[in-house]
């Protein structure tokens, strides 16, 4: 029978884990931004700035109810068990009714001009590199953990294999060999070849003899072992020899089978099919299929080890070079600037007028009830996984509400300016 120690056990495991995919998808939206600014890419960073900004909005909040984030005695933290008594009564109608007001929030925004400060932060090769270790020492590694080795295995080993198999190799071995059937390609690569096998030839007479001494018989006593090589080579060499002049029948004969061969590829399908199934036959093997599932492997201990040097890390520099670009190019381009606290605003603050009462009904009906730090922790146990999903959902939502703010803007420019 399940004990209540049990149950909490099981609910303190499913809470880490909830806490764990927040942080893992926060993460991704991170990685996402910065691929998003280094090959710049608009709607990935879209999508991915507008999830960070949902996500860690979010992560803030649920925290902010239950301890001091990260132990910082931030103002208006730890609200469960060090403002019990006025919570209930009082944050729900402040954070709808005050804090969530339009005319104020706006005049806020602009003597904050959130922008432009962000970017002149951001520019800062210190404050670069306190994110940028952030994210090496803490976001990365948690990733790392976060992500099941087996499910990148099995990704990586379906998006190989569908890849592969979307290849006609027959086709691309017919369009390689194309030029051999056209001007004077084949016949020059031919004779090469031919001066190759004769020179291979002549420096392995020695081998030739041994071989035909050993196949002779044991009563001829060897008499015959030197006519028989002569014989051998000599004939092997005459034909090559034959075989090098374009004019000579050989050479005739072995053109007309090359021609031949090279039309079947380009020609034949059953060839090409030939061609394909050998080729992803070899895919398949044991060998192959072993080193793709230890890319991941790879790339995971090559992340691992660069993390590891500390300030010396190629991740971590470029994270910090990334953004103290970033907060350059925004710094001097108004019309980024414009944008963003246009953004934030218009776009964002509509969004959280929208659902300011939503917000502030919660708070009011679930913190009046709470009892002191014990409550708190145990509230967190009851709930806490729940609302890891707050944080999910911001992120997720957040990132979808970043591109249709895009396709708006994208609009926008094409309809109308």
């Amino acid at each position: 029978m399940e004990t209540i120690i049990d149950r909490d056990i099981a609910k303190v495991k499913a809470l880490k884990k909830m806490k764990r995919n927040a942080l893992g998808l926060l993460g991704i939206a991170v990685l996402l931004f910065l691929i998003a600014i280094y090959f710049k890419i608009p709607m990935l960073q879209a999508f991915s700035e507008a999830a960070m900004v949902g996500g860690i909005a979010d992560w803030f909040a649920v925290v902010a109810l239950f301890r001091h984030p990260m132990g910082i005695p931030i103002w208006h933290t730890a609200i469960i068990p060090t403002k019990k008594n006025e919570i209930g009564e009082n944050l729900g109608n402040f954070v709808s009714e005050e804090f969530l007001d339009r005319e104020k929030l706006e005049i806020k925004l602009d003597e904050f001009n959130f922008a432009t400060k962000a970017s002149e932060w951001l520019s800062h090769e210190e404050n670069a590199n306190k994110i940028a270790s952030v994210v090496a020492l803490n976001i990365v590694p948690g990733i790392l953990r976060t992500i099941k080795d087996e499910d990148v295995r099995k990704f990586i080993q379906v998006q190989f294999k569908e890849k592969i198999e979307g290849i006609n190799f027959g086709d691309w071995v017919a369009l390689a060999l194309e030029p051999l059937q056209k001007g004077n390609v084949k016949d020059q690569l031919l004779t090469n070849l031919l001066e190759v096998m004769s020179a291979e030839l002549a420096s392995n007479k020695d081998l030739i003899r041994k071989k035909v001494k050993a196949s002779t018989p044991f009563l001829s006593f060897g008499l015959a072992d030197k006519s028989i090589t002569e014989g051998v080579f000599n004939g092997l060499q005459d034909f090559l020899n034959e075989a090098k002049n374009p004019e000579s029948t050989v050479r005739l004969k072995i053109d007309e089978y090359v021609y031949n061969f090279l039309d079947k590829i380009k020609n034949s399908e059953e060839m090409r099919i030939k061609i394909n199934d050998m080729i992803l036959g070899f895919v398949g093997k044991k060998e192959v299929q072993d080193y793709i599932n230890g890319i991941w492997d790879e790339i995971k201990l090559s992340i691992t080890n660069d993390l590891n040097k500390g300030d010396d890390s190629s991740i971590k520099n470029s994270i910090s070079n990334l953004i103290q670009t970033f907060g350059n190019g925004i710094k001097e381009d108004p019309i980024m600037i414009d944008k963003i606290n246009s953004f934030i605003k218009n776009d964002l603050l509509s969004v959280l007028l929208n659902n300011k009462k939503v917000i502030g009904d919660l708070i009011s009906s679930t913190v009046k009830s709470w009892d002191g730090k014990e409550v708190s922790e145990k509230l967190e146990l009851e709930i806490g996984k729940d609302l890891q999903y707050i944080r999910i959902n911001g992120t997720l939502v957040g990132g979808v509400i970043g591109l249709v703010i895009y396709g708006v803007e994208q609009l926008y420019h094409y309809f109308i300016i």
